[in-house]
């Protein structure tokens, strides 16, 4: 399927917002036009039109009749087998590719061990570009990249990320030569906002903070379904947040922040003396966490009580968050999810000990993949947002 490379055409069109509208609303699952008209705010009169330019695009289809008396109602669903969208995530140890169609079915996942630090951003670019083409089955109708680091989205730059030692990196314009798309059908985002995209999408939350562990330690908030990024763009990066004054002094130069506590290193070393197999990178995050998680159920003290220090110093962190933006759910992401059994309820305490500490808080149910799968859905939300990207089909 043909999708044109810009992404401001017909933007400002009414009939592209309300074609926009139309297929926001077959998101959620197949409709009449009855109910596309109610839900979209559109004359029932126009409905069909709207249908039938979508469908010409190849983006719906119909999907049998609403069951009821009287006059049946013929449904339409979204028909996106032929329309992909491309998630991509950059970790300190790993590379991921994600391609999904319009629904966001999986259509092929890949990821593969990594020393991104190593491969130096050319080389990244060029191994994220052999994983797309692994899982891709045609031309993306857009991309959507994770990275762990400040980004400004709007220019889709990483202005930083420590951890992979890169500084103003323009990853989409390297990826978009690499994939042979236009520049602008790459996003780039902070793996943080994406993860807490990806809750919101699930339905966790309305109002809801994302809090990540991984490396570093990151957040995003999520209002209404919109990632909320500041004036910079760099919202949500609570690593810094001082938990604890007498602490160890931070990469940024002050001391005690909640990343000197919470970075995954930090928690293996306060849970095991040095030469354990925890501290070996080699077999990767997920696998180094099920083995904190295995010592614990058996009972190592050292293990559990870094993990309870952990969650109280998430929770002393997190009191300020909730104190300032008032989310309704606090979700626990990358590494704090699969520590969830025993984090949340020190994190609940820090709350409740203060007046305004009102919010829920939740592992997140995505786990360590919340990040690709919000990429995924900030790739095809491009489509969403203008369906007028993709050419008609001519006879």
């Amino acid at each position: 399927m043909a999708v044109t490379g810009t992404s401001q055409a017909g933007s400002a069109s009414p009939r592209t917002a309300n074609l926009a509208a139309v297929l926001r609303a077959l998101r959620t699952g197949p409709l009449s036009r009855t109910q596309l008209a109610a839900r979209c705010g559109i004359a029932k009169s126009a409905v069909p039109g709207l249908l039938t330019e979508l469908a010409g695009r190849g983006l719906v289809r119909p999907a049998g009749v609403l069951p009821g008396n009287g006059r049946p109602s013929r449904l339409v669903e979204l028909h996106g087998e032929d329309t992909y969208a491309l998630a991509l995530r950059i970790e300190t140890d790993r590379l991921s590719a994600l391609a999904t169609d319009l629904s966001g079915r999986t259509l092929a996942e890949w990821a593969e061990a990594a020393d991104v630090a190593a491969l130096g951003l050319a080389g990244a670019m060029d191994e994220l570009a052999r994983l797309a083409a692994r899982v891709l089955p045609g031309p993306p109708a857009g991309v959507a990249i994770s990275v762990p680091g400040l980004v400004d989205s709007a220019a889709a730059v990483l202005r930083f990320a420590p951890a992979l030692r890169w500084r103003d990196a323009e990853i989409a314009g390297l990826l978009a030569a690499r994939l042979a798309v236009p520049v602008d059908v790459v996003a780039v985002d902070n793996d943080a906002n994406l993860g807490a995209l990806a809750e919101s999408v699930a339905g966790t939350g309305t109002e809801l903070f994302y809090l990540g562990g991984g490396t570093a330690v990151g957040g995003g908030f999520v209002s209404g379904g919109t990632i909320l990024r500041g004036a910079r763009g760099f919202a949500g990066e609570v690593g810094h947040i001082a938990v604890d004054p007498s602490g160890e002094r931070c990469s940024c130069g002050r001391t005690g922040c909640l990343e000197t506590k919470a970075n995954l290193a930090a928690v293996l070393r306060a849970a095991a003396p040095p030469g354990d197999p925890l501290h070996d990178p080699a077999p990767g995050v997920g696998a180094r966490v099920t083995l904190l998680k295995d010592r614990i159920r058996l009972g190592d003290q050292r293990a559990a009580t870094a993990v309870h220090e952990l969650g109280v110093a998430l929770g002393v962190a997190l009191s300020t968050v909730v104190d300032v933006l008032d989310p309704d759910v606090v979700v626990l992401g990358g590494y704090f999810a699969e520590l969830g059994e025993w984090l949340v309820e020190p994190v609940r305490v820090e709350l409740a000990a203060r007046p305004l500490g009102q919010a829920r808080v939740v592992p997140s149910g995505l786990g360590l993949h919340a990040p690709l799968r919000g990429a995924a859905h900030l790739a095809a939300e491009r489509l969403f947002a203008n369906p007028a990207l993709v050419e008609e089909a001519t006879v």
